[in-house]
């Protein structure tokens, strides 16, 4: 499993948390930045990773609508994999 980090203090708003999640993941260059193409690059990924989010209160507080989005897409990636009978491939792990 691949370990990623993503310090929440350098999202802000939208777009922001695509310039992040598409520089860390190294998301291809016709990268869609919503949420849709999220799940898809996420899901294209290929293995199990682990998103550690530090500051994760400060993203909480300062934009709520990404962090409910946040968890609630990795719930989605997971469960369209493991309704095929593959492995999660999302696991998160926040710190403050």
């Amino acid at each position: 499993m691949k370990i990623f980090t993503i310090d929440a203090q350098e999202i802000s708003d939208w777009e922001s948390f695509h310039d992040v999640f598409a520089k860390q993941f190294n998301f291809p260059a016709y990268y869609g930045r919503n949420m849709d193409a999220w799940n898809d690059c996420m899901s294209d990924i290929g293995e199990c990773v682990a998103i550690h989010i530090n500051n994760v209160t400060k993203l909480k507080d300062k934009n709520r609508e990404i962090y409910d989005s946040l968890i609630e897409c990795s719930a989605f990636i997971n469960w369209r994999s493991t309704k095929d009978g593959s492995d999660p491939i999302v696991a998160l792990a926040f710190y403050d």
